[in-house]
């Protein structure tokens, strides 16, 4: 037994089972690691390259006052992710205070009353429903302003159905969108070639129709970004892949400069758009974590394989298989029981850096559908990035799990979730 085995097992409380079956599994994941890192180096030099054609200084660290006039950090950070993500423009903002909030302003900047909005990828995730106004109140919904709704659920194989899709367009179909993650179900996530050709395919049967990719959970799992495929219009959130753990808050929004000028006026106000927004000395953050992006994203994805190769190997059902080809870092796992999910969460609680005593329990998180358990002991308040996981209390209770800003800590979640579920006789090893 090596020295990091010993201090698992005797100073960390691993059961020698839970390492035992850990390891063997790892070591089969080696070729497809492999091939991760390939995808790592790629984007490790394409983001580099961004930095150095827009002339980072640490001069772009220093942040204006009052309204953000003029703030030069603001404006290469912007820039940045433009050229990263093979974009016209971009906005990435403090204001915008998450990914949904990333994903209403582009919807509700774009989208005018008697406009049809189309999702080719099933229903959206849970906090984008009252957006919609699928579910709730309204509001100020697009429901509620007028915008009709439309969606086309996937094909059996987990593919975009372009036969219902082209059905489904009208002549008042002004965008259709694309979730790039699973979310809260057991469909694959959808590629960038998937989306490339879905993309192509809309363009085709009209080009005026805007396409819009949630790639929230999906930056650099490959080469290629939607932008940089045919799609008009993405977002995200900084406290997911591209803040790389270190941004504090923040959202972004990339594509054509004509909807991200429509965008920028939904998230300030017609006339102020994208001119105005302090940054509030976070431009070291922002820039410093999309530059750390690719390889926490990697040690990231790592850790998800490794999680469905060791629950199948126990058993469970896992949504993906540990060898398919991911567009996320989510990881599903299919436990069968409340109890089994609330004990996995209550495993990477206690494998985190922050809080780690605290014990996660469901709740009616808002914007949620059903209760919800996470555990996220996280350096950043709800960062995703970070190892985490969470899941609706319902049937089939699948949990989902996700981060860690190394591959090491990604590996321990998995250990110590194993080590949870043993521990409340959930598992038999």
């Amino acid at each position: 037994m090596n020295n990091t085995e010993q201090l698992l097992t005797n100073k960390l409380g691993i059961y020698r089972k839970v390492l035992a079956i850990t390891d063997a599994c790892e070591k089969k994941l080696a070729d497809s690691f492999a091939e991760l890192d390939d995808i790592m180096a790629y984007n490790q030099y394409k983001v580099l390259a961004a930095f150095q054609k827009n002339r980072v200084s640490d001069t772009h660290f220093a942040w204006n006052t009052g309204y953000g006039y003029d703030d030069a950090g603001r404006s290469v950070v912007e820039k940045v992710y433009a050229d990263i993500f093979g974009a016209e423009a971009a906005l990435v903002r403090t204001q915008i205070v998450n990914g949904t909030h990333a994903l209403a302003i582009t919807l509700m900047g774009i989208l005018r009353p008697g406009d049809e909005l189309i999702y080719c990828t099933g229903g959206p995730y849970d906090t984008l429903e009252e957006v919609i106004g699928i579910r709730g109140e309204g509001k100020g919904s697009l429901k509620e302003l007028g915008v009709t709704y439309k969606q086309v659920e996937l094909r059996d194989d987990g593919s975009i159905d372009f036969p219902a899709l082209k059905k489904a367009i009208g002549p008042k179909t002004k965008m259709v969108c694309v979730q790039r993650a699973t979310g809260y179900s057991s469909r694959k996530s959808i590629t960038v070639d998937q989306i490339e050709k879905w993309a192509e395919y809309v363009h085709q049967l009209n080009p005026d129709i805007v396409c819009m990719t949630d790639n929230c959970y999906g930056e650099f799992l490959d080469i290629k970004e939607p932008t940089e495929v045919g799609v008009d219009v993405m977002a995200g959130s900084l406290i997911k892949n591209p803040g790389g753990g270190l941004a504090l808050s923040g959202g972004y929004v990339c594509g054509r400069a004509d909807l991200i000028e429509k965008i920028s006026y939904r998230m300030t106000c017609p006339g102020i758009g994208g001119e105005c927004g302090l940054t509030f000395g976070q431009t070291r953050a922002i820039l410093q974590g999309i530059f750390m992006a690719p390889k926490v994203v990697n040690g990231a994805v790592k850790g998800a394989m490794l999680c469905g190769a060791v629950y199948k190997s126990l058993g469970y059902k896992v949504f993906p298989e540990p060898r398919d080809k991911r567009s996320d870092i989510i990881q599903a796992v299919c436990l069968g029981s409340a109890d089994a999910v609330v004990a996995f969460c209550e495993g990477i609680q206690a494998a985190a850096p922050i809080d780690s005593y605290v014990t996660p329990v469901p709740w009616a998180m808002p914007g949620y559908e059903s209760e919800v358990v996470m555990a996220a002991g996280a350096f950043v308040q709800g960062s995703s990035i970070e190892l985490s996981a969470d899941a609706p209390i319902r049937e089939p209770y699948n949990v989902y799990f996700q981060g860690g800003l190394t591959y090491e800590h990604s590996k321990f979640g998995v250990l110590k979730s194993v080590n949870r579920l043993y521990e409340k006789g959930l598992l038999n090893l």
